[in-house]
This record gives structure tokens, sequence and C-alpha cells, in this order.
């Protein structure tokens, strides 16, 4: 399966709560041309941004319609979001195709939680657990679920209302799921987890965000050094989006970096084949990390 070539890398750290324009990041990266005498980063950091600069508000919902146009006015882009992008297929009858799941959502309107409780009724009728993780979950070694009630907002509403009108567009490719349109696509879309990405390195995952805003502890403060000084070696970025990983108390800017880095990296050493023809990923979804 042969992929588009790549100009651009974003990466967006997600959030479904009401005002998500305040903790949504998008950053951008772009290929560095490698030089053999000297050894250089391969890519470049050229924008880190919060969405509600660049939508002009915080709101859920416009911020998110202004954050699906900013992708399909993209091209030759490769975008990984740290949402999922899908359910477990255990949660739906056999064989029950991935565009079912949109059917699904949509009946909830806005109730994304009552959603999640609704997943956990359905997977207490096929065993005893009451949060079933999916296949690239356990393989990613993803902190939570993707209906877990600190997930299920993400997952609500990245599916709902980014991915659907994201598959639906001629010219975007969102994989697992759309291979088919790879040929003529001009982005593709894919889900990354940061988290996953660290752990896949053996990097510090936990203890580099400060929710609760305030000045960096000292902990936190020398695990987002580690990090970045990992990160360097890979992106190219000057002292002005240094402070700005470090200054973000929730650590959601350094993870838009990471995941714009983790999906260019994994997409293209990706067995796009072998992923096409498994069982589960092409219905519940699979993590470029």
């Amino acid at each position: 399966m042969r992929l588009p070539i790549f100009e651009q890398f974003f990466g967006v750290d997600f959030s479904g709560a009401k005002k998500a324009g305040e903790t949504i990041w998008v950053a951008r990266l772009e290929p560095v041309s490698r030089s053999r005498r000297r050894k250089v980063p391969p890519f470049r950091l050229t924008s880190l941004d919060r969405l509600d600069t660049l939508a002009g508000t915080a709101d859920r919902g416009p911020a998110l319609r202004f954050l699906v146009n900013h992708v399909l006015v993209s091209e030759a882009a490769l975008w990984g979001f740290d949402f999922p992008f899908g359910l477990p297929v255990e949660l739906f009858p056999d064989r029950t195709p991935w565009l079912a799941q949109f059917a699904f959502l949509a009946e909830w309107e806005e109730a994304a939680y009552a959603c999640g409780v609704e997943c956990i009724r359905r997977a207490r009728l096929v065993g005893e657990k009451m949060h079933i993780r999916r296949a690239t979950d356990s393989d990613a070694k993803a902190p939570f679920d993707c209906y877990h009630y600190r997930i299920i907002y993400q997952t609500f509403y990245g599916m709902r209302d980014v991915v659907d009108p994201l598959r639906r567009t001629p010219g975007t490719a969102v994989l697992p799921f759309q291979y088919r349109k790879l040929r003529t696509a001009k982005r593709v879309v894919v889900e990354c987890c940061p988290g996953s990405v660290l752990k896949k390195l053996k990097l510090p995952h936990q203890n580099y965000k400060q929710p609760a805003g305030g000045p960096l502890t000292h902990k936190r403060r020398l695990t987002r050094h580690v990090i970045l000084d990992w990160l360097s070696g890979l992106v190219r970025f000057d002292d002005r989006f240094r402070r700005v990983m470090m200054r973000n108390p929730g650590g959601d800017a350094m993870d838009a970096v990471i995941a714009a880095a983790g999906a260019a990296l994994a997409v293209p050493s990706a067995d796009h084949a072998r992923i096409a023809r498994h069982p589960r990923y092409p219905r519940e979804g699979f993590l470029f990390c």
C-alpha cells in the first residue's frame, strides 16, 4: 500500500471538554534535508498553537468545526490525533463494520457520559469485565480503554465531530479504515497516543503533566527536560517553543509535538498490509506509535 509523500506532519493533543479549545494544542512539523556532514534532526517544529488561538473561540462545537476545516485545507499532510478512532468490537454484534459505530454515537446527542455507561452495560453482557480494551490498546500499552470515564468525552466528540466529517471527505484517508482512499489522498489521518510513544521508547511517561497548574514541581520539571532532550534529537525547535512546552501546565503542548513526531515515524514504517488484514484493527482502530 503506497502512502502519499508527506511534506508536513501535524499532531493534535485532543480534549472533549466544553471549552475544548483551551486545552487542545496543534503542532506542525516539516521534514529537514539531511546532511551527510552533520547530524541534524529529521524534523523542524514550525508552529505550536492552542486551538482557541487559531479558532478564535474555546467553545467545543465551533472549535472542533474549525479543527476539521484546518485538516481539510492541508495537503501532503499526515495528522496524528490523540483520541480513539473506534470502540471495541465486542460492544457490537458480530461482524459489525466500523461505520456503524457513528450511528451508535449519534443516538446519544450530547450525552457522552451516558454513552460510556451504555458501553459498560454492553461489555457486561459479553463477560465479567466492565472495561474491554481494543487490541491496539493492549498492543501499544495505552493508559485507558477508550470508554473509560476519563477518556469517553475525547472518544465521543473526537469520533463524532472530527473523524466522522473527515472520513466522508474526498482526499482524506482515515487509517486503518480507509486504505482504499490512499491512492487519491491529499492527507492521511491516524490515531497516535503520546504516552504510548514514550513507553515504546522507554522514556518517562508519567510525572510530566501538572493539570492543576502553578509552577512545575521539581520532579515534573526534571521529567520534562528528559523528554525534551530526547525530542530535540528528532525535532529541531527554538527556545520559544521549548518555553511553551515547559510552561504549559497540562503537558498538552508537548503531547501535540510527540503525537506529530510519533505519527511521522510510525506511519511510514508500519506494515500496512498486515494491519489491513487484521481481524480487529479495521473495525476498531490502530494506534500508530
